[in-house]
This record gives structure tokens, sequence and C-alpha cells, in this order.
């Protein structure tokens, strides 16, 4: 494969990886297809994760084939060369240039793929895509192999296995190479700016939207493309709504406002979450809550290390979570009782983190054979603990609707992880501090 120029060097690398492992056959990659949003609007072009991760190609209509063998090729089928399109729709390379640019051994009009896929399908083995994730790319694949059975008389084989091309992509994604990192770091640091303005822009009065709005001008003058997620801009009660994203109510003051936001840099998502008072003075019971989630994630970051299982950074979190409950009266018996009976879920009911990358809750799984997997350098993941006290029998009333999320990402290595989102401010002196000094 021809690596020769430098931006197409981290892709080569894997395709090369995928091909190994592979060790025979051919793998199929589509990317993401167009969608139409309403009449001739479509909605923002965003490609396939797993496809971006062995390209790095964006336009649309493509789709890489992988033949692995003693010596591997990778083809590139992409749109062709239009200037008519160019006009209306912009740039695009067609398959010389991409096949250049991007470090394809061969490239071809996208149209073509139907006709020469049976002849590439001839005699391997086995063929390698995503089975069950799109009806149509299932039929477009067994009439591709149809075809070569077509030829058995011939003395041709067909593929005999189809495999789930994904398993090994995503055991290769959860391992990120320093041009991943690089993205992450940016991507951290443009999400982090916007966290900044939007605490210095909050004060009651003001509506959910508008400090959605500051996050989004941040994310997009600091050149990301899009956020990673629909942002979720809680104040008040709605904090307490997990995946609330209606973000249009007034602010309070004396509200809490909790923000989970990220943006999406070049494919690579961040992922934070700040909570800080409207008013920019954590009151009383606000303060307490907001510290014992702090302690929750500096006891979770602590596990997360080389060597240590998935589950137990969470495992620590809760403890100290359902310790906290207790001490705050949010909860009665003992730490042991909570731990047991899981009576700590009525105010925390999620995970502590995810994978984090090309997807926002990122490809990989989290248990090999039945248990946690160990964490390895160069993973990166969420973690961000969390404490939702809604309204209720035996809660204290000063708690009611105050709901704090703290997530940062992180970077698994050797020492003490790498908190890739230090920038956000989390101390409740440094959030008032910035708060007061807007």
């Amino acid at each position: 494969m021809n690596d020769s120029m430098t931006p197409s060097k981290p892709f080569a690398l894997r395709r090369r990886t995928l091909a190994a492992a592979m060790q025979s056959g051919v793998a199929v990659v589509p990317t993401a297809p167009e969608r139409i949003r309403n009449r001739d609007a479509h909605y923002p072009y965003r490609f396939d994760s797993y496809f971006h991760y062995l390209t790095g190609f964006t336009e649309p209509e493509s789709v890489l084939v992988l033949i692995a063998g003693e010596k591997s090729r990778s083809i590139l089928f992409c749109r062709e060369k239009n200037e008519e399109r160019e006009i209306w729709d912009g740039f695009r390379h067609g398959p010389d240039a991409a096949r250049e640019e991007f470090g394809f051994d061969e490239a071809y009009p996208i149209g073509t793929l139907d006709a020469r896929m049976p002849d590439l399908l001839c005699n391997q083995p086995s063929v390698h895509y995503a089975p069950g994730s799109d009806p149509a790319w299932d039929q477009r694949v067994i009439g591709w192999l149809n075809a070569v059975r077509e030829k058995v008389r011939l003395g041709v084989a067909a593929p005999a296995n189809i495999v789930d091309v994904r398993v090994q992509l995503d055991e290769m994604r959860l391992m990120k190479d320093a041009a991943e990192l690089a993205t992450m770091r940016r991507a951290a640091s443009i999400s982090a700016t916007g966290h900044r303005r939007a605490m210095r822009a909050s004060r009651p009065g003001r509506y959910e939207y508008e400090i959605e709005a500051e996050l989004l001008y941040a994310f997009r003058s600091g050149g990301a493309q899009f956020p990673a997620y629909s942002p979720i801009v809680a104040s008040g009660a709605n904090a307490c709504v997990l995946h609330y994203v209606g973000n249009d109510a007034r602010m309070a003051d004396g509200d809490l406002l909790l923000i989970d936001a990220g943006c999406e840099l070049d494919g690579y998502a961040s992922d934070i979450t700040r909570t800080f008072p409207v008013n920019g003075k954590f009151s009383g019971p606000q303060r307490d809550v907001y510290e014992l989630v702090l302690a929750a994630q500096s006891a979770a970051i602590a596990e997360t290390r080389a060597g240590k299982g998935w589950n137990e950074p969470h495992d620590a979190a809760v403890k100290v979570l359902a310790q906290g409950m207790i001490d705050l009266g949010l909860l009665t018996g003992t730490l042991q009782e909570a731990l047991e009976k899981e009576t700590y879920r009525r105010f925390y009911m999620h995970r502590t983190g995810h994978w984090l990358g090309l997807d926002v809750h990122d490809a990989g799984d989290y248990k090999k054979n039945a248990e946690w997997r160990p964490l390895l350098p160069g993973m990166t993941l969420t973690v961000e603990p969390g404490l939702y006290v809604r309204p209720g029998d035996g809660v204290p009333e000063s708690y009611w609707n105050i709901g704090v999320r703290i997530e940062d990402d992180v970077l698994v290595t050797e020492g003490d992880c790498e908190i890739l989102t230090h920038e956000t401010p989390k101390s409740i002196g440094e959030i008032e501090a910035l708060m007061r000094n807007a």
C-alpha cells in the first residue's frame, strides 16, 4: 500500500493492521449515505466512523474494499469528477486524486462497484462486512455472492464465510494512536473554551438556549465541525433529567445549571459535563452535593489506570456517593446495605463512564470472556459520576431538584491517567472566580 504521503500514513497503517488480522478474505466498508431532511434539504453530512477510521476520506458515496493475503490491496470506490455537480455541491477528488492523496493501491468510480465485486470475491475464503447494519447492504453482498456462485462450473469458489468486520475494528479503535490523540486533545480544548464561555454568560433571567448558543459559537469558531451530540443545558429541576435536551427554560436565581456538551473535531468527539450556579455562587446544599460528586469523580479518576478493571472506577465512585448520600440524609442504613441493595440508584442510576473516540459512545466491548476488561494505555474514556435529587418522601427539602454531574475525558497511561479536558474549571473556587470576574 502506498503510504508515502504523511496525511495518509495513520490510515494506511490501520488498513494494514486490519488486513493482517483478517489473514485472508475481502473486507467491504462503506461510508454513510447522505440523508434527506425534507424536500431538497439534506442533514449535514457525517461519514461512517469505521470507514473514516480506515481511510480519512470524507466524501459520501464511497466504499473501501480491502483484500487480505500475502500481499494486501486497498481499493477505494468513490464519485467521479463532475464539473457540473462540483459547481452545486463542491469539490470532489475523483478516483485518481483520491488514490494518490489517501494512499490507496487502486481507486475506481463508485458506479463500477457492483460489476467489480464478484471478480474481487472469486476464490476468496470469506467476506468481512457489517451484517445486519443495513438491509440494503445485506442484499447487495448476497447479490455479489450469488453472482460468484453462478461461476461454480468454471471452477470458481465463492466465499464460504461471512465475518463481522466490526469485531476486529472495535478492538483496534479502543487503542488510540498519536494522530487520534492529537485530535482529541484539540477537541477537548475547544470544548473547554465553550464551557468557560457558558459560565461567563450565565445569569438569572437568561434562557437555556442562549447558553447553548454560546457553546455552539465557541465550538464552531474553534474549528470544530459539529457538536458531538445534542447539548444538554439543564437548569433547576431539568438537571435531574439525564437526557434533557429541550434547552428552553428561563434560568432562575438560585438554580444550578448542568451543561453536558462537547464538540466533534475531524470526526472525534469530546464530552464534558460541568454544573454551576446560575448566579455564580453555590448555596450550602448545592455545595454539599457538588463536593460529594467531585470527591466521587476524584476517586474514580484515581482508579483509571493501566491494569485496573473497567468497573473499578465505577465501583470507587459508587462507594463515595453512597456514603455521601447517607451523610446527607438521602439514604438510611449502612454503606454495606446501600451497596448490596443498590439503594443509591434512586439518586445515581447510570454508569461512571464510557469509551470515547470517533463516536461519543465509542466502539469496543466492556467485558471479555464475561470479565470486565482491564484498562490499557491508549484507551480513552469518560469519568462522569452524578447525583440527581428529585423531590420525594424522606428526601430533605433543601436538596430537592439539585442535579449535579461532573464529567471529564481521560487517557489511560502507564501511570496517572491524562485528563484531556483539564482546561475546564471544576473546583468550586475556580468556577465562582471565573463567574465573578465575567
